[in-house]
């Protein structure tokens, strides 16, 4: 099963890789840019796996530059484990 197939899987997952890269130096900044970085990969290249994924899909599309940016930055802040 790929991560992408469970919501909670896919959390979980980008929570492990935030804490990897905050464990390896990665400032917040950067960490947001990487996470629009991924965004924009997964609205162009990845088919939505569930409910939720579609949900960001659609918000993606409907968005701007600064609120996909924004969408991002919250993901961001869903998946730290602090």
């Amino acid at each position: 099963m790929s991560v992408l197939d469970n919501w909670d899987h896919w959390k979980e997952f980008l929570g492990d890789r935030l804490d990897q890269a905050k464990n390896e130096g990665m400032n917040d900044g950067l960490v947001s840019d990487v996470a629009y970085q991924v965004g924009e990969y997964l609205a162009e290249q990845v088919e939505p796996k569930n409910e939720q994924e579609r949900v960001l899909a659609e918000l993606w599309r409907v968005a701007d530059e600064k609120e996909q940016h924004a969408i991002a930055t919250m993901m961001v802040k869903l998946v730290d484990h602090k």
